[in-house]
């Protein structure tokens, strides 16, 4: 365990160099600087940022769990599941910014496109998703400094909570991205350092236990194939990558920025479910509730243990100060009269909330879940407005038609409305039927509902009704492209 000297001086120095970069990138000027900070970023600084905000502390938990319960197919799929989503956030993206250049975030879009009763429940959706999100990061960095250290974990999470809120607050996107860039060149490291004592705590010549877990399976391609779905569906109503979509210089550096994104997530969580699945396979005692990657650590020495806490703090503050902008940004962008005053009070609000839940410790997995089926029964019918002959009514019904979908199949399957709650609420964890009910039933019932209307909407007028965020009272606007970032 670290020594509560050794932990202050980690927090204090660690945390002290991100809210230095934050702080150094300015204040923003007016509330587009805040939100979007529109075509200010080339490839490789999207791509860092993607990186960065996409790998956080769940990695330490969740791959290698996955990694330890479902083999080798897992892995690859949770792997995969993380770079998916980018891919989707091109296609979507690109087609986004060329008809609503002057737009903020998907959520704006589903405004425009299909009204305020649709819009009003993305926007809870999306809300809820983000301050959960939120929650688990906050919740983990305490997790950590729980099995690494003497000090109360309350104090981890204060610390990064306040001074993450503390640049995001000021800078904004713009101070999110930057420092995003800075915490990249420093999980590449450590990344690296951690990963090798813990593979090489295992490479001793011993035959594995439990070779199974190498085997493909049909349990582990289900699990895969899950991850594939929950994780794109919710990255997709993630604010802070909608941002990114318009801070990207033009289409070239948003496609690029996703590549290099997608190109250094995959290794990251595909090393760390493979150190819970041999974890597993060689026998290692995982505790309860498993946590293989710290099982691996076992009686590592003080040095190890301030290496993973550092990587934790990196890991942690990269994608809450995604998710706090993300979440003010929102606010701004539907409330402009707030101005850059009420931003960033919302960001000391949204960050506030989540803090608090994490002082309790408490799980929330089950919570991300029932919020994962949220977002996989809206997904479709809000991507589908992208197409022409898709329709309000259309919209909302398919959403709805998703839930009733995946409560319905827990109905045949569990026989009484109870359990078909429970199943469609994850009492029993992660599973494959009801986001595919969710899927199916949301995009078949928009699609039919949307023919049968026989209307046509004009996309291309979409532009027209966004609404600008003002500047504030005697500054000069700043709606031309904003130069890159070179601090």
């Amino acid at each position: 365990m670290l020594g509560f000297f050794t932990t202050v001086l980690i927090l204090v120095v660690v945390l002290g160099v991100f809210a230095w970069v934050g702080l150094a990138v300015g204040r923003d000027r007016d509330l587009e600087e805040f939100a979007v900070a529109r075509n200010s970023q080339n490839a490789l600084g999207l791509g860092l940022s993607f990186f960065a905000s996409g790998v956080g502390a769940w990695i330490l938990f969740a791959a290698p769990e996955v990694g330890a319960s479902t083999g080798l197919a897992g892995v690859v799929g949770y792997a995969v599941a993380i770079t998916v989503p980018l891919i989707g956030l091109v296609l979507v993206g690109r087609r986004l910014r060329s008809l609503v250049p002057e737009g903020h975030n998907l959520i704006e879009f589903v405004r425009l496109r299909y009204g305020r009763a649709m819009h009003v429940y993305v926007l809870g959706i999306s809300m809820l998703y983000m301050l959960v999100a939120l929650s688990a990061e906050l919740t983990a960095v305490g997790a950590v400094l729980g099995r690494l250290s003497v000090v109360d974990p309350r104090l981890g999470i204060a610390a990064v909570a306040i001074i993450t809120a503390l640049y995001t607050a000021w800078g904004g996107l713009r101070a999110s991205i930057h420092t995003d860039r800075w915490q990249s060149w420093m999980l590449f490291p450590l990344l690296i350092l951690v990963g090798a004592i813990l593979f090489s705590g295992l490479s001793r010549g011993v035959t594995p236990i439990d070779p199974a877990l190498f085997i493909v399976n049909v349990a582990g391609v289900e699990a895969a194939l899950t991850l594939v779905v929950a994780v794109t569906a919710t990255t997709l109503f993630h604010n802070g990558y909608w941002q990114r979509v318009w801070a990207a210089r033009d289409q070239r550096a948003l496609t690029g920025g996703a590549i290099i994104g997608a190109l250094t997530r995959f290794p990251v969580v595909l090393a760390a479910g493979m150190a819970g699945l041999l974890a597993a396979a060689y026998g290692v005692s995982l505790g309860v509730p498993a946590v293989p990657f710290f099982a691996l650590l076992g009686s590592a020495p003080p040095w190890v243990l301030a290496a993973v806490l550092i990587l934790t703090l990196a890991l942690v503050a990269s994608t809450v100060d995604t998710l706090q902008n993300g979440l003010a940004a929102v606010a701004v962008t539907h409330v402009p009269a707030m101005g850059l005053t009420g931003g960033r009070i919302a960001t000391i609000v949204f960050t506030a909330i989540p803090a608090l839940v994490a002082f309790q410790g408490f799980s929330v997995l089950r919570l991300f879940l029932i919020a994962d089926l949220f977002c996989a029964a809206t997904i479709v019918p809000t991507l589908l407005g992208l197409w022409h002959r898709s329709t309000t009514a259309g919209a909302v019904s398919g959403a709805l038609a998703g839930l009733a979908a995946a409560v319905g199949y827990g109905f045949v399957v569990g026989g009484s409305l109870p359990a078909a709650v429970a199943i469609a609420t994850f009492s029993d964890g992660l599973a494959l039927p009801p986001f595919l009910a969710a899927l199916s039933a949301s995009a078949a019932v928009t699609i039919l509902v949307s023919l049968a209307a026989q209307r046509s909407t004009d996309l291309t007028s979409l532009n027209a009704q966004v609404v600008a965020l003002p500047p504030p009272p005697g500054a000069p606007s700043t709606t031309d492209e904003m130069p890159e970032i070179t601090r």
